[in-house]
């Protein structure tokens, strides 16, 4: 039934991916049209998917309203639907984003100090395991591409194995969000990834382990990240630019209403969508 389907949690996705070798998408959904992009693809794969929205997207769409078209598409659909919210910076949104149903929190104070990001994350994850909801933590810190977030010398930042390790312990997060030459944004430059870090802190945590700022990766990239120990790759950038691609599609075309935009709007998103999950593997896994 579509409630039970429903209470397929991060864990449930997750972890049959770490032990299967594959990834799932993360893919933010802040309107109907991207959220109906990533379902329809997911239902047309055969894949788990999870979807959901961060803190620094709610000014497009506050949390309340995405709950009210999100939730209900994720019942309802015929694959597992995970609805998570990522980036979560005040403990306040994330509180909300569990009344509203989300099942998974990721609650990032990666730029807290060590002890204080332990103990935030601790408590997050007490209550949401009380709730039966899961939590992910991140530990190193993932930083932009551009602008307040850059980062002088990145290697500095990237997840250290046995850190983590105690970190997992300590916290009890699910699923764990590494810094790894990773960054999130467009990329300027190819990145250069750490895959023998992400294969030991795999090792060390036996958690699955979340890939952010993976919009501009080389399918590569990918495909070893995955093998290595990831299990979930978040991608907004690439869904959100072929969006906007489609809207151009649609006004070169000719397109003279809004309405008439949303198909060309949905097919460029479900490109993105379809070659991510057949990127990562995890079709034909729901």
């Amino acid at each position: 039934a579509a409630s039970d389907v429903y209470k397929r949690q991060m864990n449930d996705v997750l972890l049959p991916a770490k032990k299967g070798g594959y990834g799932v998408g993360f893919f933010n959904a802040v309107n109907v049209e991207m959220a109906r992009a990533i379902i329809e693809t997911a239902e047309e794969l055969r894949a788990p998917v999870m979807v959901g929205t961060a803190e620094i997207l709610l000014p497009a769409m506050e949390l309340a309203r995405v709950a009210e078209y999100l939730i209900p598409m994720a019942e309802k659909a015929s694959v597992p639907v995970c609805v998570h919210y990522d980036h979560g910076l005040t403990f306040e949104k994330c509180m909300q984003a569990l009344e509203l149903g989300f099942t998974s929190i990721m609650y990032d104070c990666s730029t807290a100090s060590y002890e204080e990001n332990i103990e935030k994350v601790a408590e997050m994850v007490k209550i949401c395991h009380a709730m039966g909801r899961t939590v992910e933590g991140e530990l190193g810190h993932v930083g932009d591409n551009a602008g307040a977030g850059k980062l002088e010398n990145p290697s500095d930042y990237f997840t250290d194995p046995e850190t983590a390790a105690d970190f997992v312990k300590r916290t009890g997060v699910d699923s764990l969000a590494v810094a790894v030459g990773n960054a999130h944004g467009d990329y300027a430059f190819p990145p250069k990834l750490d895959f023998e870090r992400i294969r030991v802190i795999a090792e060390k945590t036996g958690i699955p382990l979340v890939l952010h700022g993976g919009s501009g990766l080389s399918d590569t990239d990918f495909k070893t990240a995955v093998k290595e120990g990831v299990a979930k790759v978040n991608i907004f950038t690439d869904i959100d630019k072929a969006g906007k691609r489609g809207i151009e599609a649609g006004l070169a075309a000719g397109e003279k209403s809004m309405m008439g935009l949303i198909p060309y709007e949905i097919d460029a998103m479900k490109e993105v969508v379809r070659d991510k999950i057949l990127l990562f593997g995890s079709n034909g896994k729901a």
